[in-house]
């Protein structure tokens, strides 16, 4: 029986099951919940949803305001093209488009744990790869999201976690220029999901020709053909938006408006116009008078302008911005204590753990010297910055938090004291012995070769 049951609970199949059938279940509640003409409309309401609009019309990759406004790069074209399948198939802005697409999403983040459960093997064994896996299928975020969000956040989500495993991969076994090629695609059509996940492309592939040159040797050749890859997948939509804007938009041309965002007159209470707020239908208005070249330079130039003149309150901003990425708010405790919500209280309860056994996993990784510790790393370190300098939210933050539940998995085996098994050793013991043998054999060839 204790066989039995240890092997249901680090059965992937069964892991996964119940991850699917908690989103879908949260799914099923909100849909009894929520009027159906509200949720054939309202998630539908932003960029995503009018650009899907416009491509399900045949307009074209345009209209991100949902108006005559022309083509647009605002966003990247992988999850629009998405949602314009769902809308071909079901209608636009209808219940079953609605329920299609928060199905999907219910879908890819029930599929991260398959890339989580194999980087827990990887990191401590079969019990972090379990206890990781099962703390994705209740984490709050992971179920909440994927409903409540028309976003590719849980697409990202998904993407970050396989990028971060197969690059775990190809260390092991670089060699194979097939591989590389195939890690090359997956990058890019990351990418063109989420352009965000770049603020990690140099740390991992740097990570990754270091880890190999050390054990295999140099591999110029392969690396370089999968970075022509990356490139060769993003061209299309590259050479598309120089063709429509004239200009260089490698992925997509928002930054600028995403930092006036977070940095503009509202933040200073002494400017002239600090009172104002921005209104959705004053930026539309803006956007159709200039065009979307000028109206991001004009975001720009005032951005830059903004935080130039006020170093001081970028900082305060910055901070600010860096605890509500961390914790959901601006001010996690007063929010916690004046909150009468009770799930509330458990979204912030479960940040502050979560950021909490981030710091401490990646201590202990790095105190180990654990050859993952710095690949790990990247997430929680690089990935969210562009947040801190613009505006943020736990959406934002979740493509990184497959790997945040990786490290509370080591912290919470560590504080329970939990060893790896003796069959996890052996197998972490006969690839270190392979690795040994091939770094030999590599070492013999080059000998050989000399005069």
């Amino acid at each position: 029986m204790k066989r039995i049951f240890f092997a249901a609970l680090t059965s992937l199949w069964l892991i996964s099951f119940c991850s699917f059938a908690l989103r879908f279940a949260y799914l099923w509640h909100q849909q009894r919940s929520i009027p159906h003409q509200v949720l054939a409309e309202v998630p539908f309401a932003q960029e995503t949803g009018n650009i899907a609009f416009a491509l399900s019309e045949g307009r074209g990759f345009s209209n991100v305001f949902r108006q005559q406004t022309g083509p647009t790069a605002w966003l990247p074209p992988v999850y629009p093209l998405t949602v314009a399948g769902v809308f071909c198939i079901f209608g636009p802005f209808t219940y079953h488009a609605w329920f299609a697409a928060a199905l999907l999403n219910c879908i890819f983040s029930a599929l991260t744990c398959i890339p989580i459960f194999f980087l827990g093997r990887r990191l401590g064994g079969l019990p972090t790869a379990a206890l990781a896996a099962w703390l994705w299928a209740f984490y709050p975020h992971a179920i909440l999201i994927p409903v409540e969000w028309m976003w590719e956040t849980s697409l990202s989500a998904l993407l970050a976690a396989c990028l971060l495993w197969a690059t775990l991969a190809l260390s092991e076994k670089p060699r194979r220029l097939c591989a590389w090629a195939a890690y090359g695609a997956l990058w890019g059509f990351a990418l063109l999901t989420n352009p965000s996940l770049a603020a990690a492309l140099p740390f991992l592939f740097g990570w990754l020709l270091y880890r190999t040159h050390r054990s295999h040797g140099p591999i110029w050749k392969p690396a370089t053909f999968a970075l022509g890859t990356v490139l060769l997948v993003c061209f299309p939509w590259t050479l598309r938006n120089y063709a429509e804007f004239h200009r260089l938009l490698p992925l997509r041309s928002n930054f600028a408006f995403e930092l006036w965002i977070g940095n503009n007159d509202i933040f200073d209470p002494h400017a002239i116009h600090g009172i104002q707020r921005i209104t959705r239908y004053e930026q539309i208005r803006r956007y159709s008078e200039l065009g979307e070249t000028a109206f991001m330079q004009e975001k720009w130039r005032l951005a830059v302008q903004f935080m130039r003149s006020h170093p001081a309150l970028e900082l305060q901003l910055i901070a600010r911005r860096f605890v509500a990425t961390w914790f959901g708010t601006e001010s996690p405790l007063t929010d916690f204590l004046a909150a009468d919500s009770f799930p509330f209280r458990g979204i912030l309860l479960t940040n502050l753990i979560v950021a909490l056994a981030t710091l401490l996993g990646l201590a202990l990784l790095f105190l180990k010297r654990n050859p993952l510790a710095f690949p790990l790393a990247v997430f929680p370190v690089a990935f969210p910055v562009v947040y801190y300098l613009t505006h943020t939210s736990l959406r934002y933050r979740h493509p990184a938090d497959p790997v945040l539940i990786l490290l509370l998995a080591v912290s919470l085996l560590r504080l329970a004291g939990f060893r790896e098994s003796v069959h996890d050793e052996k197998i972490r013991r006969r690839n270190k012995e392979g690795r040994s043998a091939e770094l030999h054999r590599v070492s013999r060839q080059q000998v050989q070769r000399l005069p």
